[in-house]
């Protein structure tokens, strides 16, 4: 039997947040999130993303009280109004291999749904396009970037029997970096004297917030748009999402492309992969986590894609071309070998089509979800 109790207390969120470091403990493909992370985007007041959405959390029970799943109903309420369904999305969803324990919590997210009048269950999925979206379903083998996440191969038998039907899929790709990168570069000088766009003029991190991070976050809202799953970012989650990157940020792995007016027209940015140093870190910034994390910032030879996007009047102009041109400066520069794609959607071929020219191999599959009720 499984007691599901809702999340009430700093105590219950701990609990909450540290469950997947119990269940997959020594397991050697898990990267455990940093804890007081991942309680700051659960908290409303510490994440800007409850100005457009509720949510609510519950925990799963043994009848001697030692938490067996985990799982968290969402509704954003922006997203919802631009597609006009009444949809609740579910995430942080994680399970001992159990029926009844998946079943007793879906079952608590879709009478919370209900009660708030919605009509579809949606996940795994967080609150934005930019929380880790999907229930691995190939590449078990393989770690996870530090924007993805592991799961056990059961994780996707026990959600198709609890009612759920097959939703969309996410991919990611290892991309091999090729000795000669010259052809970017090549091909950005042509692309910048063709339509007078050229990398834009920074000295380091700082002047990048100062000069181009509005601009950034307006062409992001614009390409994503039609995106599944994506909701126009607000002040306030742009804020956060400024806190959460700007900081870590290498500009050897960043490129804004910016017009004759120094409008931004398209950006890319790349991360080292923060995987390994994640794990030797056991979900804890302090005392040592971030003294990986730096580690992994100075000395790696795999970085991670996380976002590419481009002005809708600009996308057919080769503005790619000039981002990967100058990261791939970066590339060399830092001897990196490999890059990792982040989870994104199966259908989006202009991200994939970066790759074509690259030896590169879908190396993992990840899954959503969804049920009428």
């Amino acid at each position: 039997m499984t007691i599901i109790e809702p999340v009430k207390t700093r105590k219950d969120l701990r609990n909450f947040v540290h469950f997947p470091n119990q269940l997959y403990k020594g397991n050697p493909y898990y990267v455990p999130q940093f804890e007081s992370m991942e309680m700051d985007t659960l908290t409303p007041g510490k994440n800007a993303a409850f100005e457009v959405c509720e949510g609510k959390y519950w925990l799963a029970k043994d009848l001697d009280g030692n938490v067996v799943g985990r799982v968290a109903a969402i509704i954003n309420h922006r997203y919802n109004e631009k597609i006009s369904k009444k949809i609740c999305r579910f995430g942080w969803l994680d399970f001992i291999d159990s029926q009844d324990v998946v079943d007793s919590l879906m079952a608590a997210v879709r009478d919370y749904a209900s009660d708030k009048g919605m009509e579809m269950l949606e996940g795994p999925v967080g609150f934005l396009e930019f929380d880790i979206s999907g229930i691995l379903v190939d590449g078990f083998d393989k770690l996870p970037t530090a924007y993805g996440k592991y799961n056990f191969p059961y994780y996707e038998q026990r959600i198709l029997q609890s009612g759920f039907s097959r939703g969309n899929d996410y991919v990611e790709y290892l991309i091999e970096v090729p000795e000669d990168l010259s052809r970017y570069s090549k091909y950005a000088e042509l692309v910048e004297e063709r339509y007078d766009i050229h990398e834009g003029k920074y000295r380091n991190k700082k002047e990048i917030l100062t000069k181009y991070a509005d601009g950034i976050f307006e062409v992001l809202n614009q390409a994503y748009s039609s995106l599944h799953g994506f909701s126009e970012l607000s002040p306030g989650q742009c804020d956060d999402l400024k806190r959460q990157f700007f900081p870590n940020l290498m500009t050897d792995f960043f490129s804004v492309i910016v017009n004759a007016d120094d409008e931004v027209v398209g950006f890319g940015v790349a991360m080292p992969s923060f995987s390994k140093a994640m794990q030797k870190a056991g979900g804890k910034i302090f005392p040592f986590g971030w003294f990986h994390i730096l580690k992994a910032l100075r000395c790696n030879d795999t970085v991670d894609a996380l976002l590419i996007a481009i002005r809708d009047d600009y996308r057919s102009k080769g503005v790619n071309a000039m981002i990967m041109g100058k990261i791939a400066q970066g590339l060399q520069k830092n001897r990196i070998r490999y890059v990792e794609s982040t989870r994104e959607l199966e259908d989006n071929f202009n991200v994939q089509n970066l790759w074509g020219k690259m030896k590169h191999t879908l190396i993992k599959r990840a899954r959503v979800y969804t049920k009428v009720i």
